[in-house]
């Protein structure tokens, strides 16, 4: 029985020792305690880094490929092994990459915040607002009643989602339809019970509706030029490095890409439904999808407000500067009147602080949005974004990446017929560890030119597949970040990322392995055997 504290001032605020007590107490013994899963693997990133600097030699280049090579270890163990909050791993560049000779504080520290940064922070402000006035809810409850079946089919359900969001990364930038989507797709997954007394079975179709919605974006931006960022690069490159060839027209792209893209979508969805979401699943997720209490909701929420269709209009009106800021070489866009000095970064930001400005017409002086909504920021989220573009910088400027192109001189004696998987797997390994697609575009397509001029090869042969390999970013958070965007969620691990972005990425090179020598020797007249003279 406890005693109660005394009135006494001279009584000592802790009881004093009683040598009987204290025989009775058990301490657990220090070497147990140190000898912990959670302390190894803490350990295992110094360990690993340590054995590279003392054992590893990239073929006698400088000091700081070796250190930066030992720096990823470190990283990515404690990233894998989650050792350390991720939040916290992110940061470790900040004080690595000074300590290991890479970079100094400064650059390591602008890299936490550019353009990039700017434009997720932006993204998420807006995404904010959206989930405020509960826009992700109406679409999410107008998905549900179109694609749930009745009865329930969760693979359906899934299918549509999913397709929902390949159709629109199409069109939009991967990060802009991530920022819209994952709402909509918790908005869905928040029918469902939290926590302990979430089932094992809603636990899966959770995971299975973030990570398709996850690969759905990456692989519908594919389909388009406009899609994302590194198919505008390669069609760049093509007419800058042969400009008497005839041009990658939109058109074209899209009779190639559109069914290489909508094969890997199907391979996804199969993927999805084996592993986390089967048939047989619907009568345990019925319970939480009833058609006619679905329409209720959806009345209940009534025709849109005011403070609704602003933020609607000043999304759509962010969607058309991001895919407008730069068009093509013969139409620069809106950003030619700057001098290129405004990026996508720059209209995020100015969106959102239209956000605080914009009145709301609920209640006298009220706005759009407050700083007290914006409490929710993923600050986390923030962090490990600006780690992965801190590597993606490490990488470069200590070397390694030249490293790494340079160890392609290889394919130069590989099979015609084991061209296709050889580039796509190799590019689609380097952008998981220098994060950015554009980055591994930038820095693998002009090589494989040069191969392809070696090897007496049509270009597109190997500049597609390199190119669109880059994007199959399917591995870690940090490969992209509508990866990020996605993880943000908290329905899903590491782990379920392997899981299903192993065989997605081993997919996609399948995929592109069958369709490059046929449906792509068709749509852009490529031939096996062509003279040096009609492309060099």
């Amino acid at each position: 029985m406890d005693i109660p504290p005394s009135d006494d001032p001279k009584t000592p605020l802790l009881p004093l020792d009683d040598p009987n007590q204290r025989s009775r107490i058990k301490f657990p013994s220090s070497l147990k305690s140190i000898l912990t899963s959670n302390n190894f693997n803490i350990l295992l990133g110094p360990l690993l880094s340590t054995i590279i600097c003392l054992h590893v030699n990239l073929d006698g280049s400088l000091t700081t490929s070796r250190n930066m090579l030992a720096v990823l270890a470190w990283i990515f163990a404690w990233w894998l092994t989650e050792a350390v909050p991720m939040p916290i791993t992110s940061m470790s560049p900040l004080f690595l990459f000074p300590l290991f000779g890479i970079a100094s504080a400064d650059d390591v520290a602008h890299s936490y915040m550019n353009d990039v940064i700017a434009l997720v922070l932006g993204s998420f402000i807006l995404a904010l607002a959206v989930e405020h006035y509960n826009i992700h809810k109406r679409l999410a409850l107008n998905i549900t009643l179109v694609f749930c079946g009745d009865p329930l089919n969760p693979p359906l359900l899934l299918l549509g989602i999913c397709g929902t969001a390949a159709f629109v990364s199409m069109w939009m930038h991967n990060v802009a339809t991530a920022v819209m989507m994952m709402p909509v797709a918790t908005g869905i997954l928040r029918r469902f019970p939290t926590g302990p007394n979430q089932s094992v079975v809603v636990g899966k179709f959770c995971r299975a509706v973030v990570l398709g919605v996850l690969y759905s974006i990456t692989i519908g931006g594919m389909s388009t030029l406009t899609g994302t960022g590194v198919n505008l690069i390669l069609v760049g490159m093509w007419q800058s490095y042969f400009p008497e060839a005839a041009p990658v027209t939109f058109s074209t792209w899209f009779l190639f890409a559109f069914p290489s893209a909508l094969l890997m979508f199907l391979a996804l969805w199969a993927l999805l439904c084996c592993l986390y979401c089967s048939r047989s699943s619907g009568q345990a997720l019925s319970v939480y999808f009833d058609k006619a209490h679905l329409k209720e909701e959806l009345e209940m929420l009534g025709p849109m407000a005011y403070a609704e269709k602003m933020v609607l209009a000043l999304f759509s009106m962010l969607i058309v500067l991001w895919m407008t800021r730069s068009i093509t070489e013969d139409i620069p866009g809106w950003g030619v009147l700057f001098k290129g000095l405004a990026g996508d970064g720059t209209v995020s930001v100015m969106i959102a602080t239209l956000l605080f400005i914009v009145p709301s017409k609920k209640q006298k002086g009220e706005k759009l949005m407050d700083w007290d909504k914006c409490k929710k920021l993923p600050w986390n989220i923030i962090l490990l974004l600006g780690a992965g573009l801190a590597i993606a910088d490490g990488v470069r400027s200590s070397g390694l990446a030249d490293i790494l192109s340079e160890s392609l001189d290889f394919l130069e004696a590989v099979p015609y017929l084991a061209m296709t998987p050889a580039v796509c797997l190799i590019s689609s390994t380097i952008t998981e560890l220098i994060t950015s697609n554009n980055a591994t575009a930038t820095l693998i397509v002009p090589l494989l030119i040069q191969i392809a001029k070696t090897m007496h090869v049509h270009p597109l042969l190997l500049m597609i597949p390199g190119g669109i390999g880059a994007q199959f970013a399917f591995l870690l958070p940090t490969a992209t970040p509508s990866n990020t965007v996605g993880f943000a969620t908290g329905h899903i691990e590491i782990q379920d990322m392997i899981k299903i972005g192993l065989p997605l990425k081993i997919a996609g090179i399948a995929v592109l392995s069958l369709l490059m020598p046929t449906l792509g020797n068709i749509t852009f007249l490529i031939s096996y055997q062509l003279s040096l003279t009609n492309f060099m």
